[in-house]
Parts: C-alpha cells; sequence; structure tokens
C-alpha cells in the first residue's frame, strides 16, 4: 500500500468509507455501513464509532506487520 494520506468520509448514501485523500473517485480502502437501528442509537456519532474500529484495524495491521510473517499470534487469542 502506498505512503499516501487516508481519509475518513461519510457519503451522501450514509456509508463511511475509508480512502486515500489524493484519489477522490478511487474505490474505498474499507466501506462500513450502520443499520437504521444502530445509526438511530449513535445519534450522529457513527462517525466517531467509525474511527475507533478503523483505529483498532491500523493498530492490529501494525502488529502484524511488526512480527514474523509465521510467527504472529494475536494477543487476544484464545486457545482451547
Amino acid at each position: 500500500m502506498s505512503a499516501s494520506f487516508l481519509e475518513i468520509v461519510e457519503l451522501p448514501s450514509g456509508e463511511i468509507v475509508l480512502r486515500r485523500s489524493d484519489e477522490e473517485n478511487a474505490e474505498p480502502l474499507v466501506t462500513m455501513s450502520f443499520s437504521r437501528e444502530l445509526l438511530d442509537f449513535l445519534q450522529g456519532d457513527q462517525v466517531e464509532v467509525a474511527k475507533a474500529m478503523l483505529d483498532a484495524c491500523i493498530e492490529e495491521v501494525g502488529r502484524k506487520t511488526e512480527a514474523d510473517v509465521g510467527e504472529y499470534i494475536p494477543e487476544n487469542r484464545v486457545l482451547h
């Protein structure tokens, strides 16, 4: 993935996307949509929730890329 800046945008359709800021018409890297029930519950805070979700994703990807490919084990893995 290139080192361009990323932006979180709420589209007119209500979807929230993560995209490269220099490629407005490019396909989004991530697309989120929330149910009407959740939107009502969030009362307009859906972008903040999406930011938190994307922050967690980026943090996990960072952990994965720091680990050796064959040795990656998530911290919260449950063993049975």
